[in-house]
């Protein structure tokens, strides 16, 4: 595959991206308050993060202020029409060759196994596609089974584990790694679309279809 007409990206995140059930701004402080209380005391949300579970209200905001402002990871705060409900961040961002990752992504139980948190990954990838990227990548810690299932959900596909990757938390850390590239994003863009059109859900919400019949046979 020739690059030579590749020049590195000029890239300035998305202020906001908005769907038809997410709707996504940059993390302020303002928003610590509210997603604090819808975390609640869901001590699971954290288990894999580099950071948390957080004390109390004030601690959660000063980890909310210290990351709102960064250019990398870019922090980005999801909403599902009832409020604030989870952040999610682009990150490791390579103008250079063309790849970002999506990561730190935290969603509150109420947002989880939803449309708009479904969505608000789809933005987000869609959003770095559209911007020029060549490849989007989604790392785990490879014991953190929902984040893997996550990520083979919306199409992405696994390339490997690195193995004493990190230490985490006083932990020993083995990373699996999943990528898109912009090859594979409009066929998983369109899929992505169709599973969210209305018609793919009943009168009370729930999925007609799920994500897998609207994407390739890995």
């Amino acid at each position: 595959m020739s690059l030579v007409d590749w020049k590195p990206l000029d890239w300035t995140p998305a202020a906001t991206m908005a769907g038809r059930y997410a709707q996504m701004a940059r993390l302020h402080a303002d928003h610590a308050a509210p997603l604090h209380a819808a975390f609640g005391s869901d001590g699971e949300t954290w288990r894999y993060m580099p950071y948390g579970p957080f004390a109390d209200a004030a601690d959660y905001a000063a980890w909310v202020t210290s990351v709102a402002d960064r250019p990398d990871p870019v922090f980005y705060v999801i909403a599902d029409g009832e409020g604030w409900a989870g952040v999610a961040s682009l990150m490791r961002v390579d103008r250079a060759h063309g790849v970002i990752e999506i990561g730190n992504i935290a969603l509150t139980p109420h947002l989880r196994r939803t449309p708009a948190a479904t969505e608000a990954m789809h933005l987000m990838i869609d959003h770095a596609f559209q911007s020029g990227f060549r490849r989007m990548e989604w790392k785990c810690n490879a014991l953190n089974a929902p984040s893997r299932r996550a990520a083979l959900r919306y199409g992405f596909t696994y390339e490997g584990t690195f193995r004493q990757h990190m230490v985490v938390k006083g932990q020993n850390r083995d990373t699996a790694w999943f990528a898109i590239t912009d090859g594979d994003w409009p066929t998983l863009r369109a899929g992505h679309q169709s599973w969210l059109a209305p018609a793919n859900f009943d009168a009370a919400g729930a999925q007609i279809k799920p994500l897998s019949d609207f994407l390739p046979t890995p």
